[in-house]
């Protein structure tokens, strides 16, 4: 089978969403590119994570036509490769339906950098997008979805916030590879549940300040990076 690894990860990619309890029942989907042979490996729609095997990753080019599978590509398949085809320097996307993440996108707000473990990963506010209008939804609502996302990174880099919250919707995050999108997304959770209950306990209270958010930030994403290990 040509795309044996790439399903693989894949696969191991959507299974620790659950593990992660970022998912109930069929809810959720990670994907990951090979850019080189300019294909995705992506969860198939509706199976439930306890009866999927990798061999049931659906693999599908960046028009959304299946290469290799015998079932239906997750629903939001148009999505991810909307994304893939805007964001240059990713190489895995994951969707979740998380309870904080979208309890922020159902209020239709971003989630705004109130302390140094934020500002560890995202350099300012989780952006929130603009609502879907009446005419997208009309036309293609998984590809507008995509849509969505990239017109709200259009003044801002998709590497220094790897996370969006998808007004009215859910949250989606990216990273190198489907591992790393995973990542984010328990990141991304446990940033929505801080800010949630800051706001709760101080609803006025102050964001972090530009020069810590700048120092947090750029010691682990920054050309002077100092934060870990040292290849």
């Amino acid at each position: 089978m040509k795309y044996r690894e790439l399903k693989r990860q894949v696969y191991e990619a959507n299974l620790e969403l659950q593990t992660r309890n970022l998912v109930v029942y069929t809810f959720g989907n990670v994907s990951q590119i090979d850019r080189d042979a300019g294909v995705i490996a992506i969860k198939p729609s509706g199976v439930s994570y306890a009866d999927m095997k990798a061999d049931d990753m659906v693999i599908v080019d960046l028009d959304n036509k299946i290469v290799e599978g015998s079932m239906r590509p997750s629903s939001d398949t148009k999505t991810h490769t909307h994304l893939y085809r805007h964001f240059a320097d990713i190489g895995g996307v994951t969707h979740t339906h998380s309870t904080y993440a979208t309890a922020w996108a159902q209020a239709k707000l971003s989630i705004p950098c109130l302390g140094t473990t934020h500002a560890d990963f995202v350099f300012g506010e989780i952006p929130c997008t603009a609502e879907m209008s009446d005419e997208q939804i009309k036309r293609d609502y998984e590809e507008e979805t995509g849509v969505q996302i990239t017109d709200c990174f259009k003044q801002r880099s998709p590497n220094e916030a790897p996370m969006v919250i998808v007004a009215g919707h859910a949250p989606f995050t990216w990273g190198k590879d489907a591992a790393k999108s995973v990542y984010h997304a328990v990141i991304l959770e446990e940033i929505a549940k801080m800010a949630y209950l800051t706001r709760t306990l101080n609803p006025t209270g102050s964001l972090l300040s530009a020069a810590i958010l700048n120092k947090h930030y750029q010691r682990k994403h920054g050309s002077g990076a100092y934060y870990g290990q040292s290849n």
